[in-house]
């Protein structure tokens, strides 16, 4: 079994939390960063530029996190997320819309390269809590109006020139009250790699966006998502080959109309929906269940569970072991 360590912390603008983060993770960020070479990122000016265009209203803490790290020009670029190394995660994602209103979601990506930081923060002075990468991006959170969104890599190889999703992802927590509001944030901001978002709002109001460099951003009302693009598509990745079973088992949950939310949630604490990183070198770090009008994160395991609302955040520290040992591994594939 592999031990996770998560962490929650609340810091409502960059500061010393910031800090420490970037201090404990820019070794590990800064060989990323580099892999292709310094020449194959963009210069500061052009970084600087990308963001003034296309995501302006967060310049002003972009300058206050490099002005806080020491305001190096490798480390700004970075900050930056415009073109940087592409990166894929897995991810299987459903959107309950009953009453109760969930966005559930599996983050299935390599254990040594998870941050493993709940940051609850109001940048701009609007309360958000998100599962944090690259010290300011988003893999999947909410904010206080309710506004649940996550992310799941499309399937598709091709890369070009824009942000890294997770900054996106930020900035439609920053300055979305809705759905509506976040897809036309999608529909205009250049993105690198293709990604599938889904989306909920306290209000009902749903999608799951798909975005790429290579195409307009297009917004469909499906329910589930996993890593391909269409119904019919077989995703470029052979790791997530199997899209279109973890799909079709959440959607099969999903059209049972003896499924509870509860019920959702454990499919996705079950094969195939959930993968054993133990045994696949990467998988299902956590599942996370948003709930818009609670405005609340609520992270699952097998063995537990962590609530964390944008009122009443509480910081604090979770070692979580994932995975099965290997006796039930092999009891369950034994089926």
């Amino acid at each position: 079994m592999i031990e996770v360590v998560f962490r929650a912390v609340a810091e409502g603008v960059p500061g010393a939390q910031h800090k420490a983060q970037f201090e404990r993770t820019w070794p590990a960020y800064r060989a990323w960063y580099l892999r292709d070479g310094e020449a194959a990122r963009p210069s500061f000016v052009q970084c600087r530029r990308m963001l003034r265009e296309h995501l302006p209203e967060l310049v002003p803490t972009w300058e206050a996190l490099v002005d806080l790290v020491g305001g190096g020009d490798l480390e700004a670029r970075f900050l930056a997320l415009y073109d940087p190394p592409p990166f894929l995660s897995g991810c299987t994602q459903a959107l309950w819309t009953h009453h109760t209103l969930a966005l559930v979601r599996n983050y299935d990506y390599a254990p040594h390269q998870f941050d493993g930081l709940i940051l609850r923060t109001a940048f701009h002075g609007t309360g958000v809590v998100a599962m944090s990468d690259c010290i300011w991006g988003v893999l999947d959170g909410i904010n206080e109006h309710g506004l649940a969104v996550s992310l799941a890599y499309g399937g598709r190889h091709p890369a070009g020139h824009g942000f890294a999703i997770t900054i996106v992802l930020r900035y439609l927590m920053e300055f979305c009250r809705d759905v509506a509001e976040a897809g036309a944030v999608l529909r205009r901001v250049p993105i690198q790699v293709g990604y599938n978002l889904a989306l909920l709002d306290r209000q009902g109001a749903h999608a799951t966006v798909f975005v790429a460099p290579d195409r307009p951003a297009r917004v469909e009302p499906w329910l589930v998502s996993a890593n391909r693009q269409a119904a019919d598509a077989r995703p470029d990745e052979p790791s997530v080959q199997d899209s279109a079973l973890r799909e079709a088992v959440v959607q099969a949950r999903l059209a049972d109309s003896a499924c509870t939310l509860d019920k959702l949630v454990r499919a996705f604490l079950t094969e195939p929906v959930w993968r054993d990183p133990a045994r696949h070198g990467w998988g299902t770090l956590y599942t996370a269940c948003y709930l818009p009008r609670d405005r609340t994160m609520l992270l699952r395991w097998r063995d537990g569970e962590w609530r964390q609302p944008v009122e009443g955040f509480e910081p604090g520290q979770r070692s979580v072991r994932i995975g099965l040992a290997p006796a039930a591994a092999a009891r369950l594939h034994s089926y």
